[in-house]
């Protein structure tokens, strides 16, 4: 049995009540928020004839999810930070905006803080030594199509074992290993040595597993490696670059791979190269330029605010 209450007045007018509505404290944008919740899940509950049973275990999951700190990797998970993005995409177009790098999801793992450089960075310690040299360059252009001296490039990316530093439950990496932030130099250019990442699944004890397993899908995503792009003047970028051949690049937990994020990746056995960028093993190469956009109306509207580690 299934009784129909949600559309009654008595139920409308709790809802109100349980949401603040009748009380002139508290925020009114939370207060809309959480009725449009709150509305949604009542009818929910009704429309799929929710048990008791079934609406505990979801409260019982919920607790476990943050317990375990996973719910900034649920979402990407569940498309949710991907939908953001799309609907910022959307705003641009209604707002004329072009000529941008493809922006993507930022994930959980960025920390705050990382070393600075000019020009040339080495993100890595060397204490990886499963991991494949890797030489990453290109240039910064800003909205008037010109390479932009002085921008921002942060990057950072996980390990041979799919680990971030900070985040790394074996401890093994010291902290800002593969993270930099590099400024680049008077024509624009920005140029890193690192190892290849390798991607990583979810944990699969852990309740964004759980879920997914539910849900008949995996946890896990390509290579990759994440860049925030800021310039004055210019909306920060916030985007990541997979890794070609990767065999999840086109089958992605998080959603966050687009076609134009996805450039080549050359092997360089020459010697001669070798020794011009000072790699002393054969090591990947890939070239790849970001593309700025003006501010809008004197303001960055992509920029997100949102908790972050400080290292």
């Amino acid at each position: 049995m299934n009784p129909k209450l949600f559309d009654t007045a008595e139920i409308q007018d709790f809802l109100k009540e349980s949401c603040g509505y009748n009380q002139e404290e508290g925020n009114p944008r939370v207060k809309e928020i959480v009725h449009r919740i709150l509305s949604d899940l009542f009818k929910t509950i009704e429309d799929l004839n929710i048990t008791p049973d079934e609406y505990w275990a979801g409260i019982a999951y919920l607790n476990q999810l943050g317990q375990s700190q996973e719910a900034a990797l649920l979402s990407p998970g569940l498309g949710i930070d991907r939908y953001l993005d799309l609907r910022m995409n959307a705003i641009d177009e209604a707002l004329g905006v072009e000529g941008r790098t493809e922006r993507m999801i930022e994930g959980p793992l960025y920390v705050a803080g990382a070393p600075v450089e000019k020009g040339y960075a080495r993100l890595d310690d060397g204490s990886d030594k499963n991991g494949h040299l890797l030489l990453m360059h290109g240039v910064v252009y800003g909205a008037d199509g010109n390479p932009l001296p002085n921008a921002q490039v942060e990057v950072w990316h996980a390990n041979t074992k799919g680990f971030y530093s900070h985040f790394d439950p074996t401890g093994e990496q010291q902290p800002f290993n593969m993270r930099r932030t590099i400024i680049t130099d008077d024509q624009g250019r920005y140029k890193f040595r690192s190892i290849l990442p390798a991607g990583y699944g979810c944990p699969p004890d852990g309740p964004t597993q759980q879920l997914l397993n539910q849900l008949g899908r995996h946890g896990n995503r390509p290579a990759h490696l994440h860049f925030f792009i800021s310039a004055d003047g210019h909306r920060k970028l916030t985007t990541q670059i997979n890794i070609d051949g990767d065999p999840y690049v086109n089958d992605d937990f998080a959603f966050a791979v687009h076609d134009d994020l996805v450039p080549p990746v050359t092997e360089v056995t020459d010697e001669a190269r070798m020794k011009e960028e000072n790699m002393e093993a054969p090591f990947a190469e890939i070239e790849f330029d970001f593309h700025l956009t003006a501010l809008v109306d004197g303001k960055d509207n992509q920029a997100v605010e949102r908790p972050r580690l400080v290292g």
